[in-house]
């Protein structure tokens, strides 16, 4: 029978979402830290769905496409 394990804590899933955001590949996080990569990115797609399109630097981020929000 496969493990199972509790659910990840939602302060857990928002350091995942944090350090994806800021950065860093779900699967890098995925070798350094328990869940899998397809988990973390699920993570930030539900927390973009649930926030909103956020801006960063000029660019707006929405679903994985990045969009220069600036004109040069």
């Amino acid at each position: 029978m496969p493990k199972t394990r509790p659910p990840y804590s939602p302060e857990f899933r928002r350091q995942m979402v944090d350090l994806v955001r800021a950065g860093r590949d779900p699967a890098d996080l995925a070798r350094e830290f328990e869940p899998t990569a397809q988990s973390i990115s699920h993570w930030v797609a539900q927390a973009d769905r649930q926030e909103g399109p956020r801006e960063e630097k000029g660019c707006v981020f929405r679903s994985n496409v990045i969009t220069d929000s600036g004109g040069s």
